[in-house]
């Protein structure tokens, strides 16, 4: 017997005789199979992202908050420091600053005092203000600031 030539195998058919899956019915069980894996990856890779993306900007929030109502509370301390104006000016300048850059509902607790602040006389604006946790919405009184600035004395 002399072998065949490559370019004229023979081929024989052959039957072969796979168990059938599934019910019987001849549908076939899918349990094996990774169709529509694809969706639900992308569902769950995005729910995660737009947590994430909506986490990183309520902090971004948070501080823009706390940066503001630092910065208006040691406007408002230098303002009251001054040797023409009173605490009392303080507080109305850093009322108008935290109005003006936020919003009304976080400048409603603000106090000053004189005290001595390092050793030297200065006048303290203390602000208490909303901590946004949910958009604007947040603990009430959950962020104390203040603000410090060296008495100006004329004379």
């Amino acid at each position: 017997m002399t072998p065949a030539p490559l370019g004229h195998l023979a081929l024989t058919p052959t039957r072969s005789r796979a168990p059938k899956s599934g019910n019987g019915s001849g549908c076939r069980d899918r349990s094996g199979s990774d169709a529509g894996s694809a969706a639900v990856e992308f569902v769950l890779v995005g729910a995660l992202l737009t947590v994430l993306t909506l986490g990183v900007m309520q902090l971004g929030l948070a501080l823009h908050v706390r940066n503001t109502v630092v910065d208006a509370a040691a406007e408002g301390a230098r303002y009251a420091a001054l040797a023409d104006n009173t605490l009392t000016d303080g507080v109305r300048r850093t009322q108008q600053l935290i109005r003006a850059a936020i919003g009304a509902g976080y400048a409603d607790d603000v106090r000053a005092a004189y005290d001595n602040y390092l050793g030297h006389p200065a006048a303290t604006i203390t602000v208490r203000t909303p901590l946004p946790l949910l958009g604007l919405v947040g603990i009430d009184s959950g962020l104390e600031v203040s603000g410090h600035a060296a008495v100006e004395e004329v004379g």
